[in-house]
């Protein structure tokens, strides 16, 4: 996908910004901008000089949700959808899922429906003070989509997930801080600003691939049944610490008291037993 119509793409200073782009619609989200949103990813994970991503919006919405007047769905509506198909919020918020990159959402205005579903597996949401939050879908007769019947509950509690979506309310940034949906919130003319202020402090003091594991190991080993599968993977990664040149310039770089080095790139250098590593 060279050319991106409703979206951009640009990586300066190891930072790849993906921007939706359609703010005449308010940011409405598409199919096509869900294919978009899914390549960029794609293409920051798979870029070695990239540390971090910054998701963020043109306009004063990060987006209003599903603009269905824009094409509807990618399939027949006469034939409905085959069992392969899935839904366009779902593909971007479980791209980000398997992301080895972290990923910041900087949101103001409008964030709602499918506009802040593909967030929540983002690593940091960031608001501004004017942002506008709401899970509106039994407002419209339709249904959560992007998988956040699953994100959220785990970000704000079962409860509070029980309040936004049976309500379908829309609330303010404020409410949204208190119960762990974002986790700052700036003024809108500072948001960007302090997105990449927190993308350059990754960058500066963390290591990749240390990065990558311990972002996969939080979602998919958090909900295991019991802690031993997952001390049975911290094991063979604490194990492999000798071999593991990022570790070693961690310790040295705190011990001369230096900016640490760190030389291992992600994906490239995954411990290859990642048991997610096949999906």
């Amino acid at each position: 996908m060279p050319d991106y119509a409703e979206i951009t793409y640009e990586v300066s200073d190891r930072i790849a910004t993906v921007t939706l782009n359609r703010p005449e619609a308010r940011n409405g989200y598409t199919v096509r901008m869900s294919d978009e949103l899914g390549d960029a990813m794609d293409r920051a994970d798979k870029d070695t000089d990239v540390r971090v991503v910054v998701l963020t919006a043109n306009g004063t919405d990060f987006s209003v949700g599903a603009d269905l007047s824009a094409g509807g769905f990618d399939f027949d509506p006469t034939e409905g959808p085959g069992p392969e198909w899935q839904e366009p919020a779902g593909r971007c918020s479980k791209r980000i899922f398997t992301m080895n990159k972290p990923v910041i959402a900087a949101m103001r205005g409008a964030a709602v429906g499918g506009g802040i579903t593909i967030t929540l597996s983002a690593d940091f949401r960031l608001a501004a003070s004017d942002a506008k939050f709401g899970f509106v879908f039994v407002r419209r007769g339709i249904y959560p989509e992007g998988a956040s019947a699953w994100f959220l509950p785990k970000l704000v509690g079962l409860g509070t997930a029980m309040d936004w979506m049976i309500s379908g309310r829309v609330f303010g940034a404020e409410e949204a801080l208190a119960a762990g949906l974002v986790h700052r919130v700036h003024q809108p003319e500072e948001l960007l600003d302090k997105a990449y202020e927190l993308a350059r402090e990754i960058i500066a003091n963390t290591a990749p691939v240390s990065v990558a594991v311990t972002r996969q190991l939080l979602y998919r080993m958090s909900s295991a049944p019991s802690p031993f599968p997952v001390h049975e993977l911290d094991s063979r990664l604490i194990g492999g610490l000798t071999e593991n040149r990022d570790a070693v310039e961690g310790v040295l770089s705190f011990l001369q008291k230096r900016p640490p080095e760190f030389s291992m790139k992600a994906p490239d250098d995954l411990p290859d037993y990642l048991p997610w590593l096949d999906g």
